[in-house]
C-alpha cells in the first residue's frame, strides 16, 4: 500500500520537531529533534491518553503507515512526544485534539512510568478522558478508530500488531484503577 504524500511531509516535520530530552530520572536535559533522540537512543517524554466513552469502551485506533515507530499498528491510546518546555498535561490535551479531534474534556492524570525498548526510550504520563462525541481523525497519523470493550482490545493485541508502549500504559492503568 503506497504512503500518502501528505503523510510523508507530516513525518518529515514530525522528525524535525524539538522534543523534551530527559535523563533516567525524568529531569529535563534539553531539546532535540525527535529523529535524533530516537537515533541516539536517548530518553524523551511522551503522553498516553486512554479515551473512553460513557459505556466504558476504549477508543482504539490504527496508526498510519508513515509513522516512524509501529507503522500500521493498532494503538489503545492517543498521545505522543512532549515538546520542549511543554508540560505533560498540555501535551496530552494537544495530542488528543490533534489525533482524534477531541478537545475541552477533563483529562485525569494517573501516573508516570519509564518505558525502555531499543529505539523507544520514554518517560510516559498516563491520562484518561471520557468522550461521547464524534471523532475527527488526523489523516496523517490515524487511519481508523473505533470504541470497543477493553477486554476485546486486550484479546486483539494477542493476535494483531498493537503498540507495546501504549499496551503497558493500559495495563498499568487497569492494575491501578480496578
Amino acid at each position: 500500500m503506497p504512503i500518502n504524500p501528505a503523510e510523508v511531509a507530516h513525518r518529515a516535520a514530525s522528525d524535525a520537531e524539538l522534543v523534551a530530552w530527559v535523563d533516567a530520572h525524568d529531569q529535563l536535559l534539553g531539546a532535540l529533534p525527535r529523529a535524533e533522540l530516537r537515533e541516539r537512543g536517548l530518553i524523551g517524554r511522551c503522553t498516553f491518553i486512554l479515551l473512553f466513552n460513557r459505556a466504558g469502551e476504549l477508543c482504539v485506533h490504527r496508526r498510519t503507515l508513515s509513522k516512524a515507530l509501529y507503522p500500521g499498528y493498532w494503538d489503545v491510546a492517543a498521545g505522543g512526544m512532549v515538546g520542549y518546555l511543554e508540560s505533560y498535561e498540555d501535551s496530552a490535551a494537544r495530542e488528543l485534539e490533534e489525533e482524534l479531534g477531541v478537545s475541552g474534556v477533563a483529562l485525569r492524570f494517573h501516573e508516570k512510568f519509564h518505558f525502555d525498548q531499543p529505539g523507544n526510550r520514554l518517560w510516559c504520563a498516563v491520562f484518561s478522558a471520557v468522550w461521547d462525541g464524534p471523532l475527527r481523525l488526523q489523516p496523517e497519523e490515524v487511519m481508523e478508530a473505533r470504541f470497543m470493550p477493553v477486554a476485546q482490545a486486550q484479546q486483539e493485541s494477542a493476535r494483531l500488531p498493537y503498540c507495546p508502549d501504549s499496551l503497558v500504559a493500559l495495563q498499568r492503568y487497569l492494575a491501578n484503577t480496578v
